[in-house]
């Protein structure tokens, strides 16, 4: 027998062969951190089942149901864009952020118009600064004001136009009327095709970029900000992306065409590349914030797929500029 006691094991019989003492191997006992843990993109599989279909029919429904998540969506990333400046030791008007973050929403849908949506954001760095007055640190000023303020602007604003491009008709009459909107074919419904359009070509490119990266990637993209992304991938997801928006223009003038007719077949390409760069470089821009405060997920709300904000980094830039894009060609084509 051995010094260390390997004669005997717990649990274990022991049998006298005439030949000396034999332990019989004990049996392995499996506990939850020896078992298989699901994969990443198994997660992120059964949380876009999920997701997807109850989005889609948020998206069809409108009305205050559309409101009340795009609300939801913008508080919680709002607050872990938050958290983020609080990694890095900033102390954020929290409260008064996110107050002015909902009203910004609520403007654009109420209201349905860009610019009031602008003033509003004037207003809300003119109140952070008079609320940083009050407050006993004076040496975090310069951090607390100006991270409360853009965690408004990056996050509510940016989100905001998602209200102003599903209900683009309403929003588009703040510059063009009605005749001219009928000789474009924008009809309330519009806004549908442009959200899902939109929504889909990013989110095709997000997962076209991921297989060809995995596939074919060899040259890094940007691997101070994002080791794992690649030039090839990057390419991979325009391809999708832009093909993607192309079957959804697809699926929707065979199936709901009043919805899809204000978007001709000549934007499809063109604005399906523009929204595939924007889309890859919102993620960018969230991966560096995540790089300084030296955070893998800005949350863990969505099993596979990290916090909310992790969710809409592409959709952020991706979606305003959907919207200015559509102004910009209902102003060539009536101009």
């Amino acid at each position: 027998m051995s010094a260390d006691g390997e004669g005997k094991s717990s649990g274990s019989t022991s049998v006298d062969s005439g030949a000396g003492v034999h332990p019989l191997p004990a049996t392995p006992v499996e506990s939850k951190d020896t078992l298989p843990k699901r994969s990443d993109l198994q997660q992120r599989i059964l949380t876009a089942a999920v997701l997807v279909p109850l989005v889609a029919y948020i998206i069809a429904a409108g009305g205050y149901l559309y409101l009340a998540t795009v609300l939801a969506f913008g508080l919680l990333a709002q607050r872990e864009f938050y958290g983020l400046i609080e990694d890095k030791g900033a102390r954020p008007l929290v409260g008064l952020g996110l107050g002015f973050g909902a009203a910004v929403i609520a403007v654009a849908y109420l209201l349905g118009r860009d610019y009031l949506a602008m003033l509003l954001m004037t207003a809300s760095l003119l109140a952070m600064m008079v609320a940083q007055l009050g407050k006993q640190q004076i040496t975090e000023a310069l951090g607390s004001i100006s991270g409360t303020f853009f965690g408004v602007f990056y996050v509510a604003w940016l989100l905001s136009h998602i209200v102003l491009l599903r209900f683009f008709h309403g929003s588009a009459m703040a510059h063009y009327d009605v005749v001219q909107l009928a000789e474009l074919e924008i009809n309330p419904g519009t806004g549908i095709f442009l959200v899902f359009y939109c929504l889909g070509v990013v989110v095709l490119c997000d997962a076209g970029a991921y297989f060809a990266g995995r596939a074919w990637g060899r040259r890094k993209l940007a691997p101070e900000i994002s080791p794992n992304k690649t030039v090839e991938g990057a390419l991979g997801g325009i391809v999708a992306g832009t093909l993607g928006g192309a079957l959804f223009k697809l699926v929707f003038d065979l199936l709901w065409p009043m919805e899809s007719a204000g978007f001709v077949w000549q934007l499809v390409i063109p604005f399906g590349i523009v929204l595939s760069v924007v889309g890859i470089i919102g993620d960018l821009v969230e991966s560096l914030l995540k790089r300084d405060a030296d955070v893998k997920d800005t949350g863990a709300l969505l099993p596979g797929m990290g916090g909310i904000l992790d969710r809409i980094d592409a959709p952020l830039l991706a979606v305003p500029v959907m919207y200015y894009m559509m102004l910009g060609y209902a102003y060539w084509r009536v101009g």
